[in-house]
């Protein structure tokens, strides 16, 4: 089970981010990282080409690994652990270390 998921609010724990917080638009499983809305945007130069006949320069985020981000526990809103609880109908969900439940 995923310790970060899409829409999850989480926090920047190291890096040029650092303590900056935001909402999880995309997880790249296979290389571990996930996309935070506004954060680790970086300037790409582009040439310019049939679909961007102008070129110039555009913002885009790139994916932060996830061992630098820690969601956000909803209760006290400051990062968590997070741990897993089974419920009694089998379901497997997500729980900060507050007791908090993290899955709707």
């Amino acid at each position: 089970m995923n310790r970060i998921k899409k829409g999850d609010t989480v926090m920047v724990i190291s890096g040029k981010d650092k303590g900056k917080t935001g909402e999880v638009s995309l997880v790249v499983p296979k290389d571990n990282a996930a996309v935070v809305k506004g954060l680790n945007v970086v300037t790409r130069h582009l040439k310019p080409s049939m679909a961007n006949p102008q070129g110039g320069r555009i913002q885009m985020e790139k994916p932060i690994d996830m061992s630098k981000l820690m969601p956000i526990d909803p209760s006290t809103e400051k990062p968590t652990r997070v741990g897993v609880k089974t419920l009694t109908d089998g379901k497997r969900v997500r729980v900060a270390k507050s007791g908090e439940q993290l899955d709707k």
